[in-house]
């Protein structure tokens, strides 16, 4: 990496609008310089030329990257999420190292022509089939550490702790793949897995749910992540079925749970929060913790719809996430956050469209432990996003409403440029080094062909 100029038709710098003819100077993997109102005649030699609407970098905060291989398998049969889940595990059941890494770079390659320069990667697939750890037991965090690098994003890996496969019941015969069994084994793995830090690289922890770890080992791993300064997320409500459980058991919410083993500070972030109660929303803001939200999935799970609307009364942060890919597509997200507030509401407006944007950029990079990240400013990792304004989504809309046509028009498909810190990872709307339908193809396709020789049912 070394210095680069470029120069956006419009970008967006914060505020309520978009920003016309904005030099961007970039040195190694920092913007070191962001002039407004710079004439085309006078650009420093060499500047690339970015049409359209400029962004920062997107945050995708939640994703399991395997789940990329039931795209199209899973979504027009009838059933809840517990049946798609018996789903996801035979999928699960099929994968190494090797497969893995292979089917996580595609995915990651395909956020990258989305516009994500950041993933959050949920990771609780660990073990072999039969739970034996591998001879490096991250192995399978490793796959997906350098997965992230092949296809030119940063990743934090929320390591994820899973330990029972229901509140007081053994993990059945595919979850003891994601099971270290005790959380001293856990903490034993990920403190191995820190090794993997880098610039590009920063090791998160997660809860998988209050039903696949118990209340003392939610404390322990709380007391990691604080004493390492890591983001900590979890599953938290996503379906009223694990609300009514954790009260018969805990006498508590979730959140609640939670929030009495000292998992809730600002580095916390509950993903989905679909079935909140108003205490639930409290302690949120007393933590001031975030949520993920990933609307695609829930509404594909039939999960329901969160409060979003309490949630900015609350002043509760926002972050986005593709979740189970059912697309790969943060405009999706962002929109949906609004669109099905207004389903449930029956109010527009709920959320501005800047609050959107910051919901994509600065406020998942945020949940991911990435401060630096999600803004045009001077100091900021380099990462731009370019997306069309002259596409038949997008035409017509012009510079006054350029922010409202990305959040509610634009695509991934629009996506036409992406630098992620620094480098450019996406030209024209083509990946620089990966063939990301064709990877995708024959990833997913090995996976199925796996699992059929191994007697595994496939959705």
């Amino acid at each position: 990496m070394s210095r680069a100029a470029y120069h956006c038709e419009l970008a967006w710098l914060g505020g309520d609008h978009a920003v016309a003819d904005v030099l961007v100077e970039v040195d190694g993997d920092r913007i070191v310089a962001v002039t407004p109102g710079s004439r085309v005649d006078q650009l420093p030699a060499g500047t690339i030329r970015l049409a359209g609407l400029t962004l920062p970098g997107l945050a995708n905060a939640h994703s399991h990257a395997f789940h990329r291989a039931l795209r199209g398998r899973t979504h027009d049969g009838v059933g809840s999420f517990w049946t798609w889940r018996d789903q996801m595990y035979g999928l699960a059941a099929t994968l190494d190292p090797e497969s893995y890494h292979r089917l996580a770079r595609a995915t990651f390659a395909e956020m990258a022509l989305a516009g994500v320069t950041c993933v959050g990667e949920f990771h609780y697939l660990h073990h072999q089939p039969d739970g034996e750890p591998y001879r490096d037991p991250n192995a399978m965090g490793a796959a997906l550490v350098a997965a992230a690098a092949d296809a030119g994003v940063r990743i934090t890996l929320l390591d994820t702790c899973y330990l029972q496969g229901g509140i007081g019941q053994a993990p059945n015969q595919v979850q003891r793949r994601f099971s270290d069994v005790r959380v001293e084994r856990w903490v034993e793995r990920v403190e191995a897995l820190r090794s993997l830090a880098s610039p590009v690289v920063r090791i998160g922890a997660a809860v998988h749910s209050v039903r696949a770890v118990d209340p003392a080992s939610i404390e322990q791993i709380a007391r990691w992540a604080n004493e390492h300064e890591a983001p900590l997320h979890a599953h938290v409500s996503e379906q009223p079925a694990e609300n009514h459980q954790c009260i018969e058991a805990f006498a508590l919410t979730p959140l609640e749970l939670l929030a009495e083993r000292h998992a809730l500070d600002a580095a916390f972030t509950a993903v989905h929060a679909t079935h909140l109660t108003e205490h639930d929303v409290r302690l949120l803001q007393m933590h001031r913790s975030a949520v993920c939200i990933c609307p695609t999935t829930e509404r594909d799970l039939a999960d329901g719809i969160g409060d979003t609307a309490a949630w900015r009364d609350a002043g509760i942060p926002i972050a986005v996430g593709s979740d189970s890919h059912a697309v790969i597509d943060l405009f999706e997200e962002l929109r949906a956050t609004e669109l099905d507030e207004r389903l449930s509401s029956l109010v527009r407006g709920n959320h501005a469209v800047p609050t959107l944007l910051e919901a994509g950029t600065a406020g998942g990079h945020h949940s991911l432990g990435w401060p630096d990240a999600g803004r045009i400013s001077v100091g900021s990792l380099a990462d731009l996003v370019s997306v069309r304004l002259d596409s038949v989504r997008t035409a017509g809309g012009g510079a006054d409403h350029a922010l409202a046509t990305a959040v509610f028009a634009a695509t991934a498909a629009d996506v036409h440029h992406v630098v992620a810190g620094g480098r450019i990872v996406v030209r024209d709307g083509s990946h620089l080094t990966v063939d990301v339908a064709a990877e995708l193809h024959g990833s997913i396709g090995a996976v199925w062909a796996a699992a059929a020789d191994t007697s595994v049912v496939t959705p």
